[in-house]
C-alpha cells in the first residue's frame, strides 16, 4: 500500500508551549529550494510521497488556464483558493459558473457551510442549508467546469481520473513536479489528488513562482499570471484573517495551505518551502514555513514576526495568554 514517511523519519517542526511546559510537539518533513531551485535545506524525508491536497490547487488552476478557461484577476484567484465561503468569494465563483453556462448544481464538490464564522452565523439565522458554492473548493470546481466548456468536454464526468481535463491536469503536474504520481487518491472535494514527493511539490511551485509573463513558453507565462493574480488579490486565496491571506498581505509570500498539514510558500525571489506536518495538523505549518523562509534569507525577521503575530498562535488559559505555538526549526 502506498504511504507517506513514517514517524521515525520525521523531525520536530514546532511545539505547543503552555505556562513554560512543552505540552505537544508537531513533527514532519520540509524542504527549502533557493531562488535557483537547488535544495538549500532538507528536514525529515521530503523524498517520500505525500498527498498535496489543496496545495495542488495552483497546479490545477494553471491546468485549467492552459486548457483555455478564460480566467484572470479575482476569478483566477478563486480558482486557486481554499476560500472561506464569504458572500464576496461566492459572488466570484457564481460569475465563473455563469461564464461557463452552468449552475451551482453542476459543481461536483459536496455541499458545505462556509468556514467564515460571521457568514456561517448569518446563514444559520436565515435558516439556510449547506451549499456546494460555499464549499472551500468551489472556485476550483467552477474553473474545471469552465475549462470543460471551453473544450467541449463532458461536464458530468469532469472528476473522473480518466476525463480529458483530469488527464491534462496530471500532465501539468508531472511536467512541473518532474515526477510520476505513485498513486491517485480522492481529495475531500471529490477531485483526483496525485501522490508526489514534498520535493516534487516544492519544485512545481518554485517553477510557477519563478515564471515570467515574458517567457517564450505558454505554461510559464500562464503560471506568472496566476501567481500575480493571487498576489494582487490576497483575499481570494483564503479569507479575512486566515493564514494564507495574512502571510501574503504581510510578507508578499505566496502561500497555499492544504489539508492534513501540507503547506507551500513561494517568496518574491522564488525561494520555496514545502512542509508536511505528519500528524495532519495545520496550526503550526505557516509559522514553520515562515521560519524556514527567514532562515533562507527570503523574508526579513521583522516581516516574519509581524505575520506570525497575526496567525492566532497564542495558547490561552483562564482567558489570558499563557503560551504559544512556535516553530523549532
Amino acid at each position: 500500500m502506498p504511504q507517506t514517511f513514517p514517524v521515525t523519519a520525521a523531525v520536530e517542526l514546532a511545539v505547543v508551549e503552555r505556562s513554560g511546559f512543552i505540552e505537544s510537539r508537531h513533527s514532519g518533513s520540509a524542504v527549502v529550494l533557493g531562488p535557483d531551485g537547488i535544495v538549500q535545506a532538507s528536514l525529515g524525508d521530503p523524498a517520500a510521497p505525500i498527498l498535496p491536497r489543496s496545495t495542488l490547487k495552483p497546479l490545477q488552476a494553471l491546468a485549467c488556464l492552459t486548457a483555455g478557461a478564460p480566467l484572470d484577476g479575482e476569478r483566477l484567484g478563486l480558482a486557486t483558493a481554499s476560500h472561506t465561503g464569504t458572500d464576496r468569494h461566492v459572488a466570484v465563483v457564481r460569475a465563473i459558473l455563469e461564464e461557463a453556462g452552468v449552475t451551482e448544481d453542476d459543481l461536483g464538490c459536496p455541499p458545505a457551510w462556509p468556514t467564515d464564522p460571521a457568514t456561517r452565523m448569518e446563514l444559520a439565522r436565515d435558516h439556510a442549508a449547506p451549499a456546494r458554492v460555499r464549499m472551500n473548493c468551489s472556485g476550483k470546481h467552477a474553473a474545471m467546469l469552465l475549462a470543460c466548456r471551453a473544450n467541449g468536454w463532458d461536464l458530468a464526468g469532469y472528476l473522473d481520473p480518466a476525463h480529458p481535463l483530469q488527464l491534462h491536469i496530471r500532465e501539468v503536474v508531472e511536467r512541473l513536479t518532474g515526477e510520476k504520481p505513485v498513486t491517485i487518491a480522492v481529495d475531500g472535494c471529490g477531485a483526483p489528488v496525485p501522490a508526489v514527493s514534498l520535493t516534487g511539490l516544492a519544485r512545481a511551485l518554485h517553477r510557477m513562482g519563478g515564471s515570467s509573463e515574458r517567457s517564450p513558453f505558454a505554461l510559464h507565462r500562464n503560471a506568472a499570471v496566476l501567481i500575480g493574480a493571487v498576489r494582487a488579490h490576497p483575499w481570494t486565496i483564503d479569507g479575512p484573517g486566515r493564514p494564507d491571506t495574512v502571510v501574503l498581505e504581510r510578507t508578499g509570500v505566496f502561500a497555499k495551505t492544504g489539508a492534513e498539514g501540507v503547506l507551500v510558500m513561494v517568496a518574491p525571489d522564488a525561494t520555496t518551502v514545502a512542509v508536511k506536518v505528519l500528524d495532519g495538523s495545520s496550526r503550526a505549518a505557516s509559522a514553520v514555513g515562515l521560519r524556514l523562509l527567514e532562515r533562507a534569507g527570503a523574508v526579513s525577521a521583522a516581516d516574519a514576526a509581524k505575520a506570525v503575530g497575526d496567525l492566532s498562535l497564542d495558547v490561552h488559559g483562564g482567558g489570558a495568554v499563557v503560551g504559544a505555538i512556535r516553530p523549532t526549526v
